[in-house]
C-alpha cells in the first residue's frame, strides 16, 4: 500500500488529497497541519470579524473530510525536515513519517520588515490564519485605535472586518497607491475613494520607521498614536523545506505542469509553489485560491500513478471592500480600451490580437468570459469584442464556437 503525505493543511492539501483518491482509494495519507484545526476558508476570516460568518461556516470541507478519506492528520505540529534520499519528513514534535510520495503545501508567512522597536508594542497581529483572527477580536474594542501596515489585500480586508467594531482605522504603505500589485493609479484612486467615505484613513508613500510603544514614528516624521497594530506587509513563500533537502527554488519551489519539484516523488502545491503562468509562458507565485486547489489536485493524481497536467493557472483577483467589488486578471500589457457606466468601471489592455489582462470595478457580472478569452488566447477578430466590453455574455462568440464551447443548441 503506497504512502503519501502532505505537508499544509489548506486548499492545496484538499486539492493533494481528493487527487490522490480519485485514482487511488487505499494508499495511506498523513497530513502535517501546523494549526491545530480543521481546514477552513482562510478568505473567510475578516467577514468572520464582520459577522457575516462563523466557525463552522468557514469550513472549506465537512467535518468528516479526514475520515472519509482515510486520512491520519498530525494537527500542531510542523514538519522541519525532508529526507529526501530516506524519503522520510521529520516533525517538529520528533515523529519521524516515511512516504513514498510527498506534496508540499506549505503555504506562506507573513513579510514582518525589522522595525526598531517593535518588541515594544504590546498587541500586534498579523492576518493570515484564524487564530490572528480571533486574537485581534479580543484585542480591540468600540474605541480602539487601529494602525495597520501595509496597503494590499491583506490589509483592506483586515480593515473592512473591524471597521463597525473600532474607533479609528489608519492604514500606512510606502507605495504611493493601494492595492499597488494589482491595480494601475487611475483605479487604485477610485478604491481609496471609497475606501475613504467608509471611514478608513491612509498615509501612503509613507510607512512606520520605529515604534515606542503605543506610538509609530514614520519615515515623513508624522507620529502615529495606536492601541492596536496590525502588520499586513507582505507574504513570503514557505520554499524552506524543499531548499534545505537540496531542491530547486527561487521564490518559490519550483515545479513543473505535474506538480513535481526537482527532488524525485516530491511535489508542491499553492503558495509555496512557483509554476508555469499560463499569460507569462514564464514561472510566478501565483498565489491564489483556486489555483491552489487545481495545482495540488494536479500534484496527488501525479502522485497516485495519474498524468495530469495544470497549464492554466493564471493572475487573477477577485475581491469586495464594502459593496464595491473588484475583479483583475492577467497582465496589464498592451493597448488600453476603457468603459465606464453606471458608476462601473472596466479596463481591457490587447496586444497581438488577445485579450492579455483585465480590469473591473463594479460591473464584475459574468467576468468568467473574460478570463475564458485570456487563458484560450481566443482571437479578438473571431468575436464580437466590442459588445462584449459592454455585457459579457456567451452570444459574443460565433454559433460554431458556442456550438464547439457548450454544446447543444445555440
Amino acid at each position: 500500500m503506497k504512502k503519501y503525505v502532505v505537508i499544509g493543511n489548506g486548499a492545496a492539501a484538499v486539492g493533494c488529497i481528493e487527487g490522490i483518491r480519485s485514482l487511488d482509494a487505499d494508499g495511506g495519507i498523513t497530513v502535517i497541519s501546523k494549526e491545530p484545526r480543521h481546514v477552513y476558508s482562510r478568505p473567510l476570516i475578516s467577514y468572520y470579524l464582520e459577522g457575516k460568518t462563523d466557525l463552522d461556516r468557514m469550513l472549506y470541507r465537512g467535518e468528516d473530510f479526514y475520515e472519509k478519506n482515510g486520512c491520519r492528520v498530525l494537527f500542531g505540529d510542523t514538519a522541519v525536515k525532508i529526507d529526501a534520499h530516506g524519503k522520510t519528513v521529520l516533525t517538529e514534535k520528533g515523529e519521524t513519517v516515511p512516504y513514498d510520495a510527498l506534496c508540499v503545501a506549505a503555504g506562506s508567512s507573513p513579510f514582518v520588515p525589522p522595525f526598531a522597536g517593535l518588541e515594544t508594542v504590546g498587541e500586534k497581529f498579523g492576518f493570515m490564519t484564524l487564530d490572528d483572527a480571533l486574537g485581534l477580536e479580543k484585542a480591540i474594542f468600540d474605541t480602539c485605535r487601529v494602525l495597520i501596515v501595509g496597503a494590499g489585500l491583506i490589509g483592506l480586508k483586515c480593515a473592512e472586518g473591524i471597521k463597525e467594531r473600532v474607533g479609528r482605522i489608519t492604514v500606512c504603505d510606502l507605495a504611493d497607491r493601494v492595492l499597488s500589485s494589482i491595480l494601475d493609479a487611475d483605479c487604485a484612486a477610485i478604491i481609496q475613494k471609497h475606501l475613504e467615505d467608509n471611514g478608513i484613513e491612509f498615509l501612503l508613500s509613507d510607512s512606520a520607521e520605529r515604534f515606542e510603544g503605543n506610538k509609530a514614528v514614520m519615515k515623513s516624521g508624522k507620529e502615529v498614536e495606536f492601541d492596536v497594530l496590525v502588520l499586513a506587509v507582505g507574504v513570503r513563500a514557505n520554499s524552506g523545506l524543499v531548499r534545505d533537502a537540496g531542491g530547486e527554488v527561487n521564490r518559490g519551489i519550483i515545479i513543473d505542469g505535474r506538480g513535481a519539484t526537482s527532488l524525485p516523488g516530491v511535489y508542491a502545491a499553492g503558495d509555496c509553489a512557483e509554476g508555469d503562468d499560463a499569460i507569462l509562458g514564464s514561472k510566478r507565485v501565483l498565489a491564489i485560491m483556486p489555483n491552489a486547489y487545481m495545482g495540488g489536485r494536479t500534484a496527488g493524481v501525479n502522485m497516485a500513478g495519474g498524468d495530469e497536467t495544470f497549464d492554466r493557472a493564471m493572475p487573477m483577483n477577485s475581491i469586495g471592500f464594502f459593496g464595491l467589488h473588484i475583479m483583475t486578471a492577467g497582465v496589464y500589457d498592451g493597448e488600453m480600451s476603457e468603459d465606464r457606466e453606471d458608476g462601473a468601471l472596466k479596463r481591457f489592455f490587447v496586444k497581438d490580437g488577445v485579450l492579455r489582462g483585465f480590469i473591473l470595478i463594479g460591473g464584475t457580472e459574468r467576468a468568467g468570459i473574460y478570463t475564458s478569452l485570456i487563458r484560450e488566447k481566443t482571437p479578438l477578430d473571431t468575436i464580437d469584442f466590442e459588445a462584449s466590453k459592454k455585457i459579457a455574455a456567451n452570444t459574443i462568440f460565433s454559433p460554431e464556437i458556442r456550438r464547439k464551447k457548450f454544446g447543444g443548441v445555440v
